[in-house]
């Protein structure tokens, strides 16, 4: 009598990864895409911050395009996480057995995460999100006091010493937001000495100069404030949009939302 064991195998099945990281990159290098392609828009339409260095005064409306930028920049992160978030739900895994709960919390991950993603690829690879429509001073191919160090020595026939110690005194108004008095007096000598005009003329034509150097340091100031905050309003409006657009797409990918039917 022969007796005949029987083994017993059980189908197990491979766990399956909660985060899809191909969908994710996917929509996250989309996202980085169409963001710079709006961003170039925006620049080429004109939504830029002006300089208030540009100028011969100070600009009055650099605030209101500091305004507009942000706004500018906040569709752009909507529009482009929007995308990038739909993308990454629809192309994740199938989840056998995940209840609408946990897809809805899983698919929200995939929109935020492509939202990361791009944030982080943009900030190491590309600079500042923001960079095109920021302008301003940094891409100018003059210092941003050159204009009212010009008017200094308007008339007179300054050197590169002169100038460098005119920019470095202006300079000093982006910090402490005043000039000393042996500072004014140090300008107004040299002003003296390279245009020969009086010692009065020339502490007048200081004093008017630093006003408007000043004038322009508090305006910069607002704008770097106000760009600050639309960038944090911007990135915050991206996530949610991501967020929301990688539920849609996932629900879309599992048959639970469909377009086109009653």
């Amino acid at each position: 009598m022969q007796v005949m064991d029987t083994v017993i195998v059980e189908n197990e099945t491979a766990p399956r990864s909660a985060i899809s990281w191909p969908g994710v990159l996917a929509g996250a290098a989309i996202a980085t895409a169409l963001s710079l392609a709006l961003l170039a828009l925006g620049a080429g339409l004109g939504f830029s911050v002006a300089s208030p260095w540009a100028a011969d005064r100070v600009l009055p409306e650099t605030t209101k395009a500091a305004t507009v930028a942000g706004i500018y920049l906040t569709v752009t992160a909507v529009l482009a996480s929007a995308v990038g978030g739909y993308i990454a739900g629809r192309l994740r895994t199938l989840w056998p057995g995940v209840s609408h709960h946990e897809a809805f919390f899983r698919d929200t991950v995939h929109g935020v995460a492509a939202w990361a993603v791009s944030v982080l690829v943009a900030a190491a690879f590309l600079g500042s999100a923001g960079a095109l429509l920021a302008g301003g001073a940094a891409a100018a191919k003059v210092t941003p006091f050159t204009p009212m160090v010009d008017r200094l020595f308007v008339g007179g026939s300054d050197d590169a010493a002169s100038r460098a110690m005119a920019e470095r005194t202006l300079g000093h108004l982006g910090k402490e937001r005043t000039l000393t008095d042996e500072q004014r007096q140090s300008l107004a000598a040299a002003v003296a000495a390279r245009t020969g005009i009086s010692p009065a003329d020339a502490n007048r034509r200081v004093t008017v100069v630093e006003a408007e150097a000043r004038a322009a340091a508090e305006t910069a100031r607002r704008v770097a404030m106000q760009l600050s905050f639309w960038f944090v309003a911007a990135m915050l409006a991206g996530a949610l949009a991501a967020g929301l657009a990688g539920w849609e797409g996932g629900a879309v990918r599992d048959g639970r939302l469909e377009y086109g039917h009653d």
